[in-house]
């Protein structure tokens, strides 16, 4: 039953990854992976959503299983983040890919404290 849940959540994640990342992407005349960015920071907002929502007794084991680990699992996406990195360095943009780091992983954590925050505020 467990990995119904975490198939049906990435079921979900991964053509909203892929439809995201298309759509910002396509509105930006850049190289820098805006695309990926977005998937990454709106997965950590939700998974620290629904951290805080555990911690506070509000989301079940079965909703974690749901949404954070098969949406938020196939929505966000280390290996094409770390591509997209690889490329803008490689390409000569190092700069960019520096910031890709930095932001990112920064962008990151701050969505993922925030969403944690919030939720126990909500149900804490």
């Amino acid at each position: 039953m467990n990995w119904l849940l975490v198939v049906a959540g990435a079921m979900v994640g991964a053509p909203l990854r892929f439809l995201t990342d298309r759509a910002v992407q396509s509105r930006h005349d850049t190289v820098f992976p805006w695309g990926t960015f977005a998937v990454n920071v709106a997965g950590s907002l939700i998974l620290g959503a629904l951290t805080g929502a555990a911690v506070s007794g509000a989301a079940s084991s079965y909703l974690q299983l749901l949404l954070g680990t098969g949406l938020c699992g196939a929505l966000t996406t280390y290996s094409t983040f770390s591509y997209e990195t690889l490329r803008l360095a490689v390409d000569g943009a190092r700069g960019l890919a520096a910031a890709n780091v930095a932001a990112s992983v920064l962008a990151g954590l701050v969505a993922a404290f925030a969403g944690a925050a919030g939720a126990q505020a909500l149900w804490g």
